[in-house]
């Protein structure tokens, strides 16, 4: 199991799902007896991470470690199901990263690598694992390594790594005077990288104001059910990082889009009752909670068909066949007699270049970045409708005018044109 979802296993109020406790302090209880499920991706992160972990380690806290000590496991990880030499390449990105922090101090820094991090007088036996914290004089960073490729992260006001800013603070206040709080998320494959400084000050504070009375409540399984974009995670794994198990039965979320419903729904004349052309106004705010419904009710149709498929039931619904594409049940036999009947090699294969992604999977570091870079481009991808407060930047749109819409040879000559 991967160390993210350990926390979650062994702690209720984890570091990781502290967006939705915070704000919505029931979910913990209510999601507590219901069982985690991991992913590919979440296993990908786990030993991506103890890749990192193993560099570090070599790096700053283990300096006896010898050669033949981290080459051998070096090779364990990469003997894991879930390999790929890409891993390494972004474990020794994100070590250049955490090297340009500690190195750039005037003196020797302390350095911890993944460091069980117990937050424990702000939330009640809160505790998390720092991929790594970095004390020098005042300043105290926390850099958090992800490796998830879908939603960025951002640094600024991230409850995980502030958690584990008070964390290090509870253990290590006593040996420095820390009065400043760096946090750090280095994202790679997206690439993504962040950093926002705070001061303990106001790190304190917000322990004191706003974590400690939702953990309480939420420790107790009180206060108030407030669904909202929390509840379906928003990091490493979309849906996972911080999702909440009871996301997809739970009443208030239900009530929440239900309302919904209502509101474009005339029951008594069992028609539409909102007017047939929506003002910009309305669709941007409909668009924000239906966007919440849509995930909803993929996540209601998901729990309802594991219920069935684990032998229960639920009552107006069965599990059935979806489609499926026909396919050989071995091609190479199946080629082998093709080609002894007298067809040609050419006519039954297809010589394709392997996806970007793949490739860089099987490439090494020095080869991505002697010989892939220079060919690798990134086009513009397509316009995608996203909330306001996405982190990605806004695009950049050109107007095209109509003269050069139906210009070139396009163009209509009009009069005197040949």
């Amino acid at each position: 199991m991967g160390k993210k979802n350990e926390e979650r296993a062994h702690a209720l109020l984890s570091a990781s799902s502290a967006k939705k406790w915070i704000h919505c302090p029931p979910s913990a209880r209510l999601e507590d007896g219901i069982p985690e499920e991991e992913s590919p991706y979440a296993k990908e992160g786990s030993l991506a991470h103890q890749f990192c972990e193993l560099k570090l380690q070599k790096l700053f806290t283990d300096k006896n470690m010898t050669t033949r000590a981290y080459k051998g496991r070096l090779k364990k990880l990469q003997q894991d199901g879930s390999y790929a030499p890409e891993m390494e390449g972004f474990a020794d990105e994100y070590a250049d990263y955490v090297s340009s922090i500690a190195f750039g101090f005037p003196g020797t820094p302390f350095v911890a690598v993944e460091k069980r991090l117990d937050y424990s007088p702000w939330a009640p036996e809160g505790f998390g694992t720092g991929d790594c914290v970095i004390i020098y004089g005042k300043d105290l960073h926390i850099i958090d390594f992800k490796y998830g490729k879908g939603v960025p992260v951002k640094a600024e006001g991230n409850y995980q790594l502030a958690l584990y800013a008070l964390g290090a603070y509870h253990e290590f206040g006593m040996l420095f005077p820390v009065e400043d709080v760096h946090l750090h998320i280095f994202q790679p494959r997206i690439p993504n990288n962040s950093s926002w400084s705070t001061t303990l000050k106001e790190l304190l504070a917000w322990g004191e104001a706003v974590v400690k009375p939702a953990a309480e409540k939420a420790f107790k399984g009180e206060g108030e059910f407030r669904p909202a974009d929390y509840c379906k995670g928003d990091g490493e794994n979309y849906c996972k990082n911080g999702f909440c198990k009871a996301y997809g039965r739970c009443r208030a979320t239900m009530e929440r889009n239900m309302g919904l419903f209502k509101e474009a729904w005339d029951g008594g004349q069992n028609r539409k009752k909102l007017p047939p052309l929506i003002s910009w106004g309305e669709a941007g705010e409909l668009l924000k909670k239906a966007m919440f419904l849509k995930a909803w009710v993929q996540e209601l149709e998901n729990a309802a068909l594991n219920e069935i498929v684990s032998g229960g039931e639920v009552p107006g619904w069965k599990a059935v066949e979806g489609r499926s594409n026909r396919k050989l049940s071995d091609a190479d036999a199946a080629f082998a007699e093709l080609a002894q009947a007298g067809y040609e090699e050419a006519v039954l294969y297809k010589r394709e270049p392997i996806a970007l992604g793949e490739l860089e999977k099987i490439v090494d570091k020095e080869h991505r970045q002697g010989i892939l870079s220079k060919y690798i481009i990134k086009p513009q991808g397509k316009p995608t409708l996203a909330p306001e407060d996405d982190a990605r930047p806004v695009m950049e749109l050109r107007r095209v005018s109509a003269e050069e819409a139906f210009g070139g040879e396009n163009a209509y000559p009009g009069k005197g044109g040949k």
